[in-house]
């Protein structure tokens, strides 16, 4: 049995955090689905038994560049609720399972970016942002509504 103890700042409430392992480490590959405003990563990963992303301590600051990232993970005392993020693993597949959904602390402004093409798709729905300039609204039913002024503005408006 191996331990291992972690000393954290005295400005930190915690005085000590204690890791302690009674097996080989396992590592888990899982994807970064959210990053909350400090920084710290919302992860899930094969096996999860929260069933939904979980925060993670982690050695580093994540950014929004981040989303989607495949990160190797450890778990405290064996922990698979108490994920911690390692660092991101480059060109790795998460098992080829992309984010279901994406959550976390609410922004001011929560920013995707892609570099040719966004695409949301649900079921027979979706929405495509296309690097030069053109929105595609897709759907069985699409309703609009406004509650003040629906505004439709082109050089050319073509309805039915």
């Amino acid at each position: 049995m191996s331990s291992l103890k972690v000393k954290r700042s005295s400005r930190t409430p915690e005085a000590n955090i204690e890791i302690t392992a009674t097996e080989p480490a396992n590592l888990v590959v899982g994807w970064i689905v959210a990053i909350n405003n400090d920084g710290t990563p919302l992860v899930d990963f094969a096996e999860n038994p929260a069933n939904s992303p979980v925060l993670a301590l982690a050695t580093a600051r994540y950014d929004v560049k981040h989303l989607g990232a495949a990160v190797a993970l450890m778990f405290l005392d064996g922990d698979r609720a108490r994920p911690f993020a390692i660092g991101t693993v480059p060109q790795a597949n998460s098992c080829g399972k992309a984010p279901a959904s994406v959550s976390g602390t609410p922004a001011e402004t929560t920013r995707l970016t892609a570099a040719n093409e966004l695409v949301l798709e649900c079921g027979r729905s979706s929405i495509v942002l296309t690097r030069a300039g053109k929105v595609l609204i897709r759907g069985t039913y699409l309703s609009s509504r406004s509650s003040g002024m629906h505004r439709i503005t082109g050089a050319s408006v073509q309805i039915n």
